[in-house]
C-alpha cells in the first residue's frame, strides 16, 4: 500500500507545479499578448486530470474521508475554473472569481502536497513496529 500512498504523493506534488505554471502562463497572457492565453487555457486542460487521478489513489490506497474529500473538493474547484470563463460575457462579475478560484486550488493543493509527506512519515513508523514476515 505504500507505492499507491507514494504515488498519491506524487501527484499532489505534480499537481501544485502544474497549478504554478498555470499562474504564470496566465501572466505570460496578460503581459506577453492575449494569444498566449491559449496555452494558458490548453494546459490547463492537460493538468486537469490529475484530481481525479488522486481521488482515484486517495481510495485504493484508504487513505480517508479527508483525502478523498480534498481530492473531490481540487475537481469541483478545477471545474468551476471552466464555469467561471464560460460566463465572462453574461455575468463578468461572478467570471472575476476564476483568479480568486485558482488561488484557493493553489492553497488547498499546497496543503494537501505538503500533508502528503506524513502518509510517508505513516508508512515508515508502520513498518518499523510490524514484525517482519517469514
Amino acid at each position: 500500500m505504500s507505492s499507491v500512498r507514494f504515488a498519491f504523493a506524487a501527484v499532489a506534488w505534480l499537481f501544485l507545479a502544474c497549478v504554478v505554471v498555470q499562474f504564470f502562463l496566465a501572466g505570460l497572457g496578460v503581459f506577453a499578448g492575449a494569444e498566449n492565453f491559449e496555452v494558458h487555457r490548453q494546459f490547463g486542460y492537460l493538468f486537469g486530470w490529475l484530481p481525479v487521478i488522486m481521488l482515484v489513489l486517495a481510495a485504493v490506497a484508504r487513505l480517508g474521508r479527508r483525502w478523498i474529500g480534498l481530492s473531490a473538493l481540487l475537481i469541483v474547484l478545477f471545474t468551476m475554473q471552466s464555469v467561471f470563463v464560460v460566463l465572462r460575457d453574461s455575468l463578468p462579475a461572478i467570471a472575476a472569481l476564476h483568479p480568486v478560484n485558482a488561488v484557493a486550488i493553489f492553497f488547498i493543493a499546497q496543503h494537501v502536497a505538503r500533508e502528503s509527506r506524513s502518509l510517508q512519515r505513516t508508512d515508515a513508523a508502520v513498518a518499523r513496529t510490524e514484525p517482519a514476515q517469514p
